[in-house]
């Protein structure tokens, strides 16, 4: 799609993912033709997390247009706020970013604006 990607890692019957669930709804309808918002329930597709460092539902994966994963300007700052940055051990190499727990409209907003959404 050419556009900054936000998949939610989640379950239909997860309630902290419930409450997100209208947040996730939203901004896909909000921002159609700027970001791709998405939502994987990985209890009824297991195997959609494959390859993944999904640890927790409910996680959030970034990346950038070109498919690289999102790079928080401030890595520091984004740990507090819930990222994990992966590394290839062998290489150091960024290759996730993910948000374990729940985000507001403004979290994601934010980090989708410093990924370059217009």
């Amino acid at each position: 799609h050419n556009l900054p990607v936000l998949i939610d890692f989640g379950a239909d019957s997860c309630q902290p993912c419930i409450e997100m669930a209208p947040i996730l709804e939203e901004l896909n309808l909000e921002l159609r033709g700027k970001a791709v918002i998405k939502f994987i329930d990985v209890w009824k597709n297991s195997s959609a997390a494959d390859g993944l460092p999904l640890q927790v539902i409910l996680t959030q994966f970034f990346f950038h247009a070109d498919g690289s994963p999102y790079a928080p300007a401030d890595p520091e700052d984004a740990t507090r706020q819930g990222f994990i940055l992966y590394e290839l051990r062998a290489t150091g190499e960024h290759v996730f970013t993910a948000h374990q727990g729940g985000m507001n409209k403004e979290q994601i907003l934010a980090v989708l604006k410093e990924m370059g959404m217009e």
